[in-house]
């Protein structure tokens, strides 16, 4: 071990420093993940606990170093259970990021396989969107390009038909059975209809509602763009990655849809929640 310097009695390497570095890299890059949820407060709590107990541990405080061994040992069951949701994202996220996710390369490799497009034409989406923010009915598309979602799918009931305007606007009318929850779109198919969503345990605006939340918690939990049409208001809203498109332009809507099918990274267009109602406030007083 090639000693650097000596703290007290910390001894400190090169190879401590670069730990150091690493641990404190990867509690931000967490700390980003679950900021603005109730989940981030549990995560300083147990982070402050584990401070302490290694700063007791290297100080040899035998009593105090078992008894908060032995609650860390539970506190990593606990903390599994209680950042479920952030540690299937965080896993979603690695998962988009490795190589052995990436559709192209595999069918490079599975040669024989003909590549599917994954765009198709929205125009239905659009259309249906139109006519239910006219009449101000509410609703909740979910547009899937890697996945069929079938998790979700099948908590609703499932319908496997071509995308059409009529279709849509069927199933979000207020009198249709199949109006309550989501729509799951794949590869220009409606999967299922009336699908349980998960709702957002994040502090959001209080102009957003029940359909919000659970666009924002879908796309927390997975890698899809979720389509609102406020009940309320009439206004078309986007969610991706935790984060909302608040009254868009019907144009801005189609743009964002196949942008995002097509594979451009259309991220880094959403607004955060906490800042989504001074857009907002600004986009209407730039109107008038």
């Amino acid at each position: 071990m090639n000693l650097l310097f000596k703290i007290g009695f910390l001894d400190i390497s090169l190879v401590n420093l670069i730990d150091i570095t690493l641990v404190s890299i990867l509690i931000y890059q967490v700390y980003k993940l679950m900021r603005g949820s109730v989940a981030i407060k549990i995560f300083l709590g147990f982070l402050s606990i584990y401070l302490i107990y290694l700063v007791v541990s290297a100080a040899q405080m035998e009593l105090l170093t078992i008894i908060l061994g032995q609650f860390m040992g539970v506190g990593v069951l606990a903390a599994i259970i209680l950042f479920q949701q952030e540690i299937r994202k965080f896993l979603l996220i690695v998962g988009k990021s490795s190589i052995f996710s990436n559709e192209n390369l595999w069918q490079e490799l599975l040669f024989w396989r003909k590549r599917e497009s994954q765009a198709f034409n929205v125009t239905p989406i659009i259309e249906a969107s139109k006519t239910l923010s006219g009449s101000s009915t509410g609703a909740l598309i979910v547009l899937s390009k890697n996945s069929e979602l079938k998790f979700y799918a099948e908590s609703g009931d499932l319908i496997d038909a071509v995308v059409s305007k009529r279709l849509l606007v069927s199933i979000f009318n207020k009198y249709s059975p199949l109006h309550d929850g989501g729509v799951i779109i794949f590869n220009g198919r409606v999967k299922a209809a009336r699908c349980i969503l998960p709702v957002t345990e994040r502090e959001v605006p209080a102009q957003f509602g029940l359909r919000h939340r659970a666009a924002i918690g879908m796309s927390e939990a997975t890698d899809s763009l979720i389509l609102i049409v406020s009940e309320e208001t009439g206004q078309v809203s986007l969610a991706k990655n935790g984060k909302i498109l608040h009254n868009l332009s019907f144009q801005e809507v189609r743009e964002m849809i196949n942008n995002y099918l097509t594979g451009e990274e259309i991220d880094d267009k959403f607004e955060p929640l906490t800042q989504s109602e001074k857009m907002a406030e600004l986009k209407r007083i730039s109107e008038l």
